[in-house]
């Protein structure tokens, strides 16, 4: 039989694998989103693209990250005294709040109502890789 933490763990690191994709991806969308023209063809088929990253992929990943995450945790409660995971879990909530501003940017790009060009998109595009490379080193690492 396969060992309970070992399932639990796979399965996070997979719903990381897929939230961080999406958070990658759906930034580089609204950079070329931006770029469009408001009701053309084309802006059409990016909203389409964005709300079904976000719905089908980055929603339920970011869901079941939290959840595996959370899980892990019950089965080994004593890392909770680690100030690795303190930084970890204060970087992760960091990042479910950068899935949000993105969610809201999409229902904005929606409503034909964004109001950042292209640039401000680059530059966010950005934030979740920061976070990330973080995250990797303070798990691998644990520094303290």
């Amino acid at each position: 039989m396969m060992d309970l933490y070992g399932v639990i763990k796979s399965l996070h690191v997979i719903s990381v694998i897929a939230w961080m994709a999406g958070l990658l991806y759906l930034p580089r969308l609204f950079v070329y989103h931006a770029e469009t023209e408001v009701g053309s063809a084309q802006s059409e088929l990016f909203k389409t693209m964005e709300r079904r990253l976000i719905r089908a992929i980055m929603n339920p990943a970011m869901i079941a990250t939290w959840v595996f995450g959370i899980w892990m945790l019950a089965l080994t409660p004593d890392w909770l005294e680690q100030g690795w995971l303190h930084a970890k879990l204060l970087l992760i909530t960091g990042l479910t709040a950068v899935h949000h501003v993105f969610s809201t940017w999409r229902k904005a790009f929606e409503r034909d109502q964004n109001r950042h060009n292209a640039r401000v998109f680059r530059i966010w595009n950005e934030v979740p890789t920061v976070i990330m490379v973080a995250v990797v080193f303070l798990v691998i690492l644990k520094p303290f």
